[in-house]
């Protein structure tokens, strides 16, 4: 039986940290975002896609293949 496997999604940070509460900028490096245009790409599973909701206004989400 082949293991399932997890769609995976990449993460950019889009916008700056400046002027932002601190439980979203905890997020943000929780993540692994550090600068502007830094990404990462992570399984989509309901604990990353939950941090993505905290900072949905700061991060651009793209499916990955």
């Amino acid at each position: 039986m082949a293991a399932k496997k997890t769609p995976k999604v990449r993460i950019e940070l889009v916008r700056s940290l400046a002027g932002t509460l601190p439980n979203q900028r905890k997020t943000v490096k929780a993540l692994g975002l550090g600068k502007i245009n830094s990404y990462v790409v992570r399984d989509a599973n309901p604990v990353t896609m939950g941090m993505v909701r905290v900072v949905q206004h700061m991060v651009k989400v793209t499916e990955e293949k």
